[in-house]
């Protein structure tokens, strides 16, 4: 009997594998990937951020400045908020990817500040194989991040290259350090 194990493969008796993400023929026009778990975003993770990126807006990590604001406090970079939600999505939906193609739009209805912890929402818009790479598809998907009072705080189109089945480097390599059967 074989077992099913979410996010997991058997690949023989008492022995599972974690599943590497989904192949191009996994996907399904229409569907919606909740992601679990969501993640709070502090204050340190803020500055890091806005640090690394050069980023020197002071709303994103002067107190003073941010408390004269229409918003009365800091906000959160809004790239990292992007990075987030796409982060979130990426176990769900591009684990495999060869590539990111695109943003189509990325909008970022409400502010995100620290303490707010982000959710996403994924859903499968479009696919289609790839003309150029035979081995993969396209992808297309819209990311919906809410904060926890379910509030979106951002919505984006992002279009991924993804291998077909047996195609990706992560399959490949779970094949070649597989130690027992």
């Amino acid at each position: 009997m074989t077992k099913h194990l979410s996010g997991m493969k058997q690949v023989g008796p008492q022995h599972f594998q974690e599943d590497p993400g989904l192949s191009f023929e996994d996907f399904a026009i229409g569907d919606l990937y909740e992601h679990w778990p969501g993640r709070t975003i502090t204050e340190t993770d803020n500055i890091w951020f806005t640090n690394l990126t050069m980023n020197s807006h002071p709303l994103h990590f002067d107190n003073h400045f941010g408390s004269h604001t229409e918003f009365g406090k800091c906000l959160i970079n809004s790239t990292l908020t992007v990075s987030i939600v796409v982060g979130l999505s990426v176990s769900s939906t591009s684990q495999k990817a060869v590539a990111n193609l695109g943003w189509e739009y990325i909008k970022l209805p409400n502010p995100v500040y620290a303490g707010d912890t982000i959710y996403g929402e994924s859903t499968v818009l479009e696919k289609r194989e790839s003309k150029s790479r035979k081995n993969c598809g396209i992808v297309k998907v819209r990311h919906v991040g809410r904060n926890q009072n379910n509030t979106i705080i951002c919505d984006m189109v992002r279009s991924f290259l993804v291998p077909k089945k047996g195609k990706s480097t992560a399959e490949k390599i779970q094949n070649i350090t597989r130690v027992r059967n």
